[in-house]
């Protein structure tokens, strides 16, 4: 079997575009994968076509020599772009390699250590704030003040789901926002990064609010991304320590201050959704930074992200996967959680367009937030063209 072509296929998904890779085969199986050239990723949809030059031709079921090839073609440029494309690659031969087998991903990996996953609702009130005017009725409800916040927390729980994760969201005069002044240059408090006693007040207003709607017994985490320096993220840490916070997830580049800053607080911490394959990985490791580590399989490939996360079972710690993307993504890394020994939590944005779901031949099996990881060939599902057409990009 060899790969005839590879193409890109690109849909309308409210404030965001979603994006696929298909790759045909001259034996007329054909294989999928997602990736997102979104607001941070400008260009990725370039790299992918001259990578994928490359590999017609190729046995898409070699999925070892495909991750080979291409990681020999970028060796000079690892990480970011060069690994999100190669991932789109490589993810979309496993689909193929998966279906010429009769086999689901997650046995290809192995088998599977369960095939059901408690899922933790991602984003939490974020989209609410940003992109309300594009979510269905019963997730639109505005976000206007910490009553809201009650009630939204309520909403998680009638939903039947035991865990949840947002973001800063201050509730000031003008108006809801979402704090993210390290990826919006616009934001207040950019590029100081800082939190003063106004932002940790708000802070532990929102946790609280989220508190009192979801119950005691409701995992709650928050995503401070990149926003803030290790000197505010200390702050934060120990004003929410009180909450109960399930962790405190945070991006830095440097696993020695990240290891301090775990070691000042008794939150456990979230972190390196960011960092791309085993070599990314083992610095923050071996400092002891993380109590989860977060690992990301559209954007590092599965076969890096299957390695990630045994080197991350050798220190014994946990994976979560990441997953802020579409509905395949959701099954891409529903996969890799199947088969984790070391699985901790399953990322989902449930506040999403209300076609999103069309763009699967076999949409997401969930039920009170607890999803069924699907046994079909591959990842257990195709992409209807007629829906992405159905909502193209203009």
């Amino acid at each position: 079997m060899k790969i005839k072509s590879i193409t890109d296929h690109h849909a309308n998904a409210g404030w965001r575009t979603v994006s696929f890779l298909k790759i045909t085969t001259d034996e007329g199986l054909i294989g999928w994968s997602e990736f997102s050239e979104a607001r941070a990723t400008p260009g990725l949809t370039v790299v992918i076509r001259e990578l994928s030059a490359h590999c017609l031709g190729v046995d898409p079921c070699n999925t070892t020599a495909v991750h080979e090839l291409l990681r020999t073609i970028t060796r000079l440029t690892p990480g970011g772009l060069s690994s999100q494309a190669c991932a789109a690659i490589e993810n979309a031969c496993l689909d193929i390699r998966g279906k010429a087998q009769s086999l689901p991903v997650h046995a290809l990996l192995g088998g599977a250590m369960r095939l059901e996953l408690p899922l933790y609702w991602s984003h939490c009130g974020t989209a609410r704030v940003r992109h309300g005017k594009f979510l269905p009725k019963e997730f639109a409800q505005p976000l206007t003040n910490l009553d809201d916040v009650v009630a939204l927390g309520q909403q998680v729980r009638s939903m039947g789901y035991k865990a949840l994760k947002t973001n800063v969201i201050l509730f000031e005069n003008t108006g809801p926002r979402v704090h993210s002044p390290a990826l919006f240059p616009t934001h207040t408090h950019w590029p100081d990064r800082l939190a003063d006693a106004a932002m940790l007040d708000a802070v532990s207003q929102h946790i609280g609010a989220l508190r009192q709607g979801a119950g005691h017994d409701m995992a709650i985490m928050i995503d401070l991304n990149f926003n803030f320096r290790p000197a505010s993220l200390r702050a934060l840490c120990h004003t929410l320590e009180p909450l109960g916070m399930e962790w405190v997830e945070m991006d830095l580049q440097d696993p020695t201050e990240l290891a301090c800053i775990r070691q000042s607080t008794s939150v456990p911490i979230a972190s390196l959704e960011t960092i791309y394959g085993m070599s990314g990985f083992r610095p923050y490791l071996e400092a002891r930074s993380v109590d989860y580590a977060i690992v990301d399989v559209q954007w590092n490939g599965m076969v890096n992200a299957a390695k990630m996360s045994m080197l991350a079972d050798s220190y014994d710690v946990n994976i979560a996967a990441h997953n802020y993307h579409g509905h395949l993504s959701t099954l891409m890394g529903a996969h890799l959680c199947a088969w984790l020994p070391n699985f901790k939590a399953m990322e989902y944005v449930v506040d999403e367009v209300p076609w999103m779901q069309d763009f699967l031949t076999h949409p997401l099996e969930i039920k009170d937030g607890i999803m069924t990881v699907p046994t079909r060939p591959g990842w257990g599902t195709d992409i209807n063209e007629e829906a992405l057409k159905a909502h193209a990009v203009t």
